[in-house]
């Protein structure tokens, strides 16, 4: 078997060992599911050696998607790290025999702590499987190493078992992409989910003028705000219209009467923008930027429920929040 044939064998090998699981998903992993939405402390994930590695995802997959969890290295854990663990734990451990020493000295501490326990094993009938609360099998698992000895497809499966608990109870948790967010507020994802009210200009980096306000007050106001163009409102503070610097030089290049326009005359109402594209707060922040790409326009007002100017976006913002 050349190299290539044999990479796609491990591949279907360990590509099985996840879909037996399958039919391994049962009143257990109900129970299971059931104790991490009732934890009323943290989901703490231990193991030893290369578990131990897949602990730490398992566990950074619960944090990041709403569920309080730490991982807790197995030999640490009986060294003094026990001290983490709190009554009102549920403590998940992992190890594929079940009889891994370090995993096995957790067992009677955490009993007397009082913090309950899953195991995530292959061999049941184990003594991390006798004493755990639930146990969750994953079934004798031939390795995909040549020599049958590394961790690879036991590895594969038990993260994915974990990923199925993890999943199951963010499926019963009231958490959407709001909650989701906040825990990812860097990196693609962070961008992803930030929305319109995180990054519009308010307050002073939002320049507004009345209907009846010249085009040299709107300049001004956008001067004063480092803003590339101005939002205009009714009397009641509604969104009237935008005024940018293509409106401006509408106005210059084609003055109504052949002569230069008066700046401190023309009213910014007469020659700005109206009925401009719109966005509300609560969208998402990449939404914006596909409507300014879409529109080829460099800023978007924000409004409310009411259409009373909340804000505005402007592109450089957006490509300064990493949404290109």
């Amino acid at each position: 078997m050349d190299d290539i044939e044999y990479g796609r064998e491990v591949i279907r090998h360990e590509a099985n060992a996840v879909a037996a699981l399958e039919e391994r998903i049962d009143a257990s992993f109900a129970t299971a599911v059931q104790m991490v939405l009732d934890c009323r402390g943290r989901v703490v994930v231990s193991g030893m050696g290369k578990p131990a590695i897949i602990a730490q995802k398992i566990s950074a997959t619960f944090a990041s998607t709403g569920t309080p969890s730490h991982w807790l290295h197995a030999a640490e854990a009986i060294h003094g790290d026990l001290g983490r663990v709190l009554p009102e734990d549920v403590v998940i451990v992992i190890s594929n025999s079940g009889e891994t020493r370090e995993v096995t000295d957790l067992l009677d501490p955490l009993k007397k702590i009082g913090a309950s326990s899953i195991a995530i094993t292959g061999r049941p009938d184990s003594t991390l499987g006798r004493h755990a609360d639930v146990v969750l099998d994953i079934g004798k698992i031939d390795e995909a190493c040549p020599l049958g000895l590394a961790p690879s497809a036991s590895t594969t499966a038990m993260l994915a078992i974990g990923d199925a608990l993890a999943m199951t109870v963010l499926n019963r948790r009231d958490f959407g992409p709001e909650e989701y967010a906040v825990f990812h507020p860097g990196g693609s994802l962070g961008r992803k989910l930030m929305k319109v009210s995180e990054v519009m200009r308010t307050g002073d980096r939002h320049p507004t003028v009345p209907l009846t306000a010249s085009v040299h007050d709107a300049l001004l106001a956008i001067i004063d705000a480092r803003a590339g163009a101005v939002t205009v409102v009714d009397g009641e503070g509604r969104l009237a219209g935008i005024f940018t610097d293509g409106d401006l030089r509408r106005l210059v290049a084609k003055p109504a009467d052949g002569a230069a326009p008066d700046l401190h005359a023309v009213q910014v109402g007469a020659i700005m923008t109206r009925a401009p594209t719109t966005i509300t707060a609560d969208r998402l922040a990449s939404e914006a930027m596909r409507l300014l790409r879409e529109k080829k326009i460099d800023e978007l007002p924000v409004v409310d429920a009411d259409g009373r100017a909340a804000g505005m976006i402007d592109v450089q913002d957006l490509l300064d929040t990493g949404h290109a």
